[in-house]
Order: structure tokens, then C-alpha cells, then sequence
């Protein structure tokens, strides 16, 4: 005998047998019982929770030979005809396919007919949200104000798709996704009609996998059944769906919290070596951290998600962060997902995303006022803190001898013969904030030959970066290179917009492994604003320009301090010096 598949030989034949839409069931049920059935319906939902199954349950139970009544008896011949679809008078439309203007008149222009077979007529349009705007309006008439003898249900994946003058015209019911345990349930009553060994942990994660659609749910155990012999076991339905074990995110979480980098490298090699998707894994280790922070913020959170089935190994986990470390793991995973969209090696993205995440120091949490700290231990990073307040006034005492040595703190800032002093070269705080290390020796080597070689070169960087990916090149040719140090390319950009993309992680990467070809060895892309590089090029220039001045001027000063002691009384335009 031929094979059906089970998604088709388990197809609910009553409201008994539906799962997880008690709330619509009882709602018809009652309308048939108290004859007030509606002349249109619109079953909305996610896909595989029982619309089409629904409508023709309702159809069988209109037409029923015993009824109407709330259940069809589905002993009949009529109900039997409508379940094999034989009854002409019940058309299930496909408006995927039928969705012209013309299919509709033509349903309009039949729908007038009586029925022949059955009590009612009954049309099930599917994916209704694929008809046309005039196909819409052709159907509005028909659908407000049909004859007594036809009845509309529409089914449809997408209800915001559909206008509201349908929608106004019809009873809408909303589907809602089928419950883990809700799915469990049913997979393990159809294993045990079908003969088939599977254990619950298994057909829980089947459940999971299908995310609330029972017809997924039935299509996965029928392909693992078929491969596993009729024995389910839960290793073999991670190995069929390319899934990871709860225990693997357990081990790869005490990875991290351990500051272990080997040990979260060598986990994410198994992953690929069994032919796991690296993006796939990021958003399963998203969803993994998710439900930590649940249980870590939440007591008893563990109805809050599907995911958690051991609940004990999730606490245990969970004790080794704090929410601060699980909030900033969660905001690092979702920034290098997005990445990852368009990144050309997505397995690197995810491993640089985990190491991020190892070398993560924990948060320093600052004592409050009048609380003594428990143990005298300083902070983790409390070196840090101080090299940096060393070098803070360090560049503090530079900033003073500067000072002193080219301006006088006297006359307002004005030299002694009455000329305006040199203005030292101190950029603003928020100016050196946007520039890059070492801009002095970048200023200085942009004339050396060099540089000037790798600019006769940049065309052919812009070529083989369009070559690579053209979007890449559309960012980056807003950008010239303005200086080169070491192993260090400077690149001016006119846009911020145009350099903040450049500098994400993976078009650094194309654009850094491109200059590897082109100018040969290894490369580092440095950026800055173009207005930023001009503005220092010109300081640079004035600092110049002052300091030969002031030698001049103090080369061609006067050597008697009476004349000096004149020109201050009296003004340079009423005193004359003559040998």
C-alpha cells in the first residue's frame, strides 16, 4: 500500500481532533448548535495550525446528512465525499493561483446556482491575501450580501495584506500557534497508533523545532521515522535537523565565563566540522543566553520559554554570570549578527564575536558612599586605572612646559616688545577624540616616497575592492589616502556616514585583504574625517610658520634696550632710528 504522509493521514476529520484551538472550536460548535452560522468567515494565522483543516471540518458540519450538527459524523456519504473532495459544491480556491479579476466574476457569476449535492454551498479561498485589488473589489458585493445557500471562508497567512472593507464583512477568527505541550501530546498519541519508538525528549524538541505548527511538527517525525527505523531518539533528531544539544551551549557558556579561548575555539570547530551553520548558531546562542536571563531575573521564569527543559542545568549556568556580563553578551551576539548577514566568511565573524565576549573583563562595581568594601583586594583593572591617571599627568606637565616656553603668562598674551605671542599648538579634547594615533608622524611622512608609491597604487585598490564586493567599493571610494606609517594606510573620508561603514568589521576586511595584494605584505586601514585631516595639516603649517617668525623677529631686534624701552612709550610711528 502506498505511503500518505502523516501530515495528510493524521488531517483533523472533526473539532475533536484539532489541537490547541479550543477557543475557535467552541465558538463554531456553538453557531451550528444555535443555527446562527455566518455567511463569511476569515481564518487568519501562522501556517500549519489548522485554517484549511477548520473550514472544512465546518464545511462537513453544514452539509452534515445528520445535521447540521456541531460534530460532522463523518459515517455518510456526504461527509465522506467532502473529506475526499468529490462534493462540486464545496470548491477549495487556491488564490495563489486563481487571483485575477476574471477567476472572481467568474465565482461570482455561479455562485447564484443552487447547490446540487449538499445543503449549502461552501467556497474555501486559501491564501487570500494573494488576490488582486479588482479581484478584491469584484469579490465585495458577493462576499457582503451572498445568497442563503453559499457561505465564504477565507483562510490567509497574512490578514494585514487584506483591505478592510473584507475583513469588515466577515467573522475573523485568529489562530493561534500550537503549545509544547499541546504538540507532545499529539506527536506521542500518533507514535503510538503508528507503532513508532520515540522517546520525549525527542518529540518535545520536534515540538520546538516546528514552532507552533503541527503540520511541521508531523512532517519532521515522518522524515526521522523513516531514517531511524521506526526508533526516535533525541540524538538522532539533532543529527537529522543539524540541531545543538542544550548540554553544548551549556559547555561553550562555562567556556566564556571561565575565560577559556581555546576551549570556545575548539567547540565552535566541532559545530562546523558536523556541518552546523555558523549564522543558525549564533541565533540558537542568542535565544540560549535569552533564556538565562529570564531565569536569572525571573524566579520560576521557566514557563516563559519552550526552550528550557532542564531547568536545574539552566540555573547552575546561570549563577556564573551577572546580569550586567548576560545584558552585554546579548548586546554583543546581536551586533555581529547583523554583521554576519553580510559578511563572506560568517564562521570567522562568529568566532571573533565569542572572543569578544572572552576578553570581556567583568564590570568594576564602584562601593557606595559609607559602605566599606568587603575584602581589601583592589579592583581587577585598578592598574589600568592608574597607568592611565600616570600618563594623564604626564601629557598634563608636556601641556605646561609648552606653554611656558612659547608664550608668557604676562601682557594678556602679549611678548614684551608688544606683539601678540605665539599661539602654542593645543587642539581641542573633542578634535583629538575623532583623530587617530601618532597624527604627528602621519603628518609628517605624507610627502615621503613611500606613501607617494602607494597613491600611484590606489587605483588599483579601488579596482580589486570593486572586484570583491561592489558595495564595499561604492563606501569606500569616497575615501583618498592622505598619509601612510609603518604598516598603516591614513584614508580621508568627505562623509561620516561613508567612513563608520568602512569601518565595520567586515568590509575592514575586504578592503585590509585587498591592500594585502595590491602594495604587498600587511596593511591596517586607519580612517579619518577629511575636514579633521585639512584642519591638522594647516595647524601643523601655522606652528611652522609662527616659530620662524619669532626667530626672525628676535634676530632682527634691536640690541640697545632704550630704543626697545621708546617704542614701547611712544609707538614705532613717532620714533625713528637712526645709526
Amino acid at each position: 500500500m502506498e505511503h500518505i504522509a502523516l501530515y495528510r493521514a493524521w488531517r483533523p476529520q472533526s473539532f475533536q481532533d484539532m489541537v490547541g484551538q479550543q477557543h475557535i472550536i467552541r465558538t463554531l460548535q456553538n453557531a451550528i448548535r444555535e443555527q446562527r452560522v455566518s455567511h463569511a468567515y476569515l481564518f487568519s494565522g501562522p501556517r500549519g495550525t489548522g485554517k484549511t483543516s477548520a473550514a472544512k471540518i465546518l464545511a462537513k458540519a453544514v452539509n452534515c446528512e445528520k445535521g447540521p450538527a456541531p460534530e460532522p459524523c463523518n459515517e455518510c456519504e456526504t461527509c465522506k465525499r467532502i473529506s475526499s473532495g468529490a462534493v462540486m459544491d464545496v470548491l477549495e480556491i487556491d488564490a495563489a493561483s486563481n487571483r485575477g479579476v476574471e477567476e472572481i466574476r467568474d465565482l461570482r457569476d455561479k455562485i447564484k446556482y443552487a447547490p446540487t449535492e449538499v445543503r449549502r454551498k461552501v467556497y474555501i479561498i486559501d491564501e487570500v491575501h494573494m488576490l488582486t485589488t479588482e479581484a478584491f473589489n469584484a469579490l465585495l458585493k458577493t462576499l457582503e450580501e451572498p445568497p442563503e445557500h453559499a457561505m465564504f471562508i477565507l483562510a490567509t497567512t497574512e490578514p494585514h495584506r487584506l483591505p478592510a472593507t473584507i475583513i469588515s464583512r466577515c467573522q475573523r477568527f485568529d489562530f493561534r500557534r500550537v503549545s509544547l505541550e499541546e504538540q507532545t501530546g499529539r506527536l506521542t498519541e500518533i507514535c503510538r497508533e503508528e507503532k513508532i519508538e520515540a522517546e520525549e525528549s525527542a518529540l518535545q524538541y520536534i515540538a520546538r523545532l516546528s514552532d507552533g505548527g503541527m503540520r511541521d511538527a508531523l512532517s519532521v517525525l515522518d522524515q526521522i521515522s523513516a531514517f531511524t527505523d521506526g526508533k526516535v531518539t533525541y540524538d538522532q533528531v539533532l543529527n537529522m535537523t543539524g540541531g545543538i544539544a542544550s548540554e553544548q551551549f551549556s559547555a561553550l557558556a562555562e567556556s566564556l565565563s571561565s575565560k577559556d579561548a581555546g576551549g570556545v575555539l575548539q567547540t565552535v570547530e566541532n559545530w562546523m566540522q558536523e556541518g552546523k551553520s555558523a549564522d543558525k548558531c549564533m541565533e540558537n546562542l542568542l535565544y540560549y543566553f535569552r533564556d538565562l536571563l529570564m531565569i536569572k531575573m525571573v524566579p520560576n521564569s521557566e514557563h516563559m520559554t519552550e526552550r528550557v527543559l532542564d531547568a536545574a542545568s539552566f540555573h547552575t549556568i546561570a549563577e556564573r554570570f551577572t546580569k550586567e556580563n548576560l545584558f552585554r553578551t546579548l548586546d554583543t551576539l546581536s551586533r555581529y549578527q547583523n554583521e554576519m548577514k553580510y559578511a563572506a566568511n560568517p564562521q570567522m565573524l562568529f568566532e571573533v564575536a565569542l572572543l569578544n565576549l572572552v576578553s570581556q573583563g567583568d564590570r568594576v562595581e564602584l562601593p557606595v558612599q559609607g559602605e566599606v568594601s568587603s575584602s581589601s583586594a583592589p579592583p581587577a583593572d585598578s592598574q589600568a586605572v592608574k597607568r592611565l591617571e600616570g600618563r594623564i599627568a604626564e601629557l598634563e606637565k608636556k601641556l605646561d612646559q609648552a606653554i611656558r616656553g612659547g608664550m608668557p603668562s604676562s601682557g594678556g598674551g602679549e611678548a614684551a616688545g608688544g606683539r601678540p605671542a605665539a599661539r602654542p599648538n593645543t587642539p581641542r579634547v573633542s578634535r583629538m577624540a575623532k583623530l587617530p594615533s601618532h597624527m604627528d608622524q602621519y603628518l609628517a611622512r605624507r610627502e615621503d616616497s613611500s606613501f607617494k608609491e602607494i597613491r600611484g597604487k590606489w587605483n588599483q585598490v579601488l579596482q580589486r575592492v570593486k572586484e570583491e564586493k561592489v558595495t564595499v567599493h561604492a563606501w569606500f571610494t569616497n575615501g583618498e589616502p592622505v598619509s601612510a606609517l609603518d604598516d598603516s594606510v591614513l584614508v580621508a573620508f568627505k562623509n561620516d556616514i561613508h567612513r563608520e561603514t568602512i569601518e565595520k568589521p567586515a568590509n575592514r576586511q575586504v578592503v585590509e585583504q585587498v591592500m594585502a595584494e595590491c602594495l604587498g605584505g600587511e596593511w591596517h586601514l586607519v580612517t579619518i574625517m577629511q575636514k579633521d585631516w585639512n584642519e591638522s595639516a594647516e595647524s601643523a603649517s601655522c606652528s611652522k610658520s609662527e616659530v620662524l617668525e619669532l626667530q626672525h623677529e628676535e634676530e632682527g631686534g634691536s640690541k640697545e634696550p632704550w630704543v626697545d624701552e621708546a617704542l614701547n612709550l611712544f609707538g614705532e610711528n613717532l620714533v625713528v632710528i637712526k645709526e
